[in-house]
């Protein structure tokens, strides 16, 4: 598989077999969580030994194994188990115990993010139809570690598979994913003006998406910033409603970065009545917010807050069916005060 479109085609091939188990709306409670667990699993599998030694060696000696096994994974987050696709597979009479062992080892940040693809009923379906190891196998035969699939692409296959399964819920995909194309077209309107303060020396600056996906906008703007000035200090900030889209966002974070930072600074629930980032400000901010979507379930909070002088929402609340400018208050609220350069604008 050497291009984009059949690795996206081979992945959602797994649709072929679940079809008369899963309805074709539940298709991405497969595809999608073991897409990220076979992606993890490619990642660690060059360390995987030494985090094994290195866990054997110090697991009676030291009351927190994070640090070390995090620096010999040479990630933020590591995983303890000796499975792996390959060993899990081995044993196919175990195969549901083993592999939600398997998933029970990673770090507890990791393991944070695959709950919330509920991993666990999932299993338990496709094992009672007999598809687990099918399913299993179908993705050990794809190679996703980075060296094979770059990040760049990685969020194209990520964003293709959102897109297909809002297809089969009869969604509108840009509920959930922006185009790339449309994102750097963003991107490059957001930085426009500010080449010149975005070449100076040791500069550091903050990015907010409060409705972030994947992480699509988030991930394209840091890398911009980083092509103009490579020595550029950049933290991401973002915080997504979705289980799946967050989870996907986080995981990929943490698998961009050896810090984990970004993927620390992504939070999960509404923006509109849970703000996890309130006592923050970003120099830049962008966001495709959910365009005719209703805001009831965020409805008392939203409106409580906006009965207070110099809230967020303190400027009105929009129609009930549409809550696009609730997230416009929201982001001027984050703004930055500007010192001399516009650090912000709007499509």
């Amino acid at each position: 598989m050497n291009n984009f479109g059949e690795k996206v085609s081979f992945i959602w091939s797994v649709a072929d077999l679940i079809r008369d188990t899963f309805k074709r709306g539940k298709y991405q409670d497969v595809i999608l969580p073991f897409t990220v667990l076979r992606r993890l699993d490619c990642v660690l599998e060059p360390t995987k030994e030494q985090v094994l030694e290195t866990h054997a060696q110090y697991k009676d000696k030291l009351d927190n194994l994070d640090p070390v096994l995090c620096r010999k994974a040479g990630f933020a987050f590591y995983n303890s188990s000796r499975y792996d696709f390959g060993k899990l597979l081995d044993d196919p009479k175990n195969l549901a115990a083993n592999l939600k062992l398997y998933i029970n080892s990673f770090s507890a940040n990791m393991r944070e993010v695959l709950e919330k693809f509920d991993f666990p009923n999932t299993i338990n379906k496709l094992d009672e139809a007999n598809l687990l190891y099918l399913v299993m196998e179908k993705f050990k035969k794809i190679d996703l570690h980075p060296d094979k699939v770059s990040n760049l692409e990685m969020g194209y296959i990520f964003e293709e598979l959102i897109r297909k399964f809002n297809e089969a819920l009869d969604e509108n995909p840009g509920e959930h994913f922006t185009p790339r194309e449309v994102i750097h077209l963003m991107v490059s309107l957001l930085l426009s003006q500010d080449k010149s303060s975005l070449s100076q020396d040791y500069i550091t600056r903050t990015v907010y998406d409060p409705c972030c996906g994947s992480g699509g906008m988030l991930t394209i703007a840091k890398d911009r910033i980083l092509d103009l000035n490579p020595n550029a200090t950049v933290f991401l900030f973002g915080q997504e409603v979705n289980p799946e889209t967050f989870a996907v966002c986080k995981s990929d974070l943490y698998m961009k970065s050896i810090d984990g930072k970004d993927a620390e600074n992504i939070q999960f629930g509404s923006t509109l009545s849970n703000d996890k980032h309130s006592h923050k400000t970003f120099d830049y901010l962008l966001a495709n917010p959910p365009y005719g979507k209703d805001w009831k379930r965020d409805e008392i909070a939203v409106k409580s807050e906006a009965a207070k002088t110099g809230s967020r929402f303190s400027a009105g609340t929009p129609r009930i069916s549409d809550g696009q400018l609730l997230f416009l208050q929201h982001m001027l609220c984050r703004m930055k005060e500007p010192k001399g350069v516009a650090v912000w604008r709007s499509l």
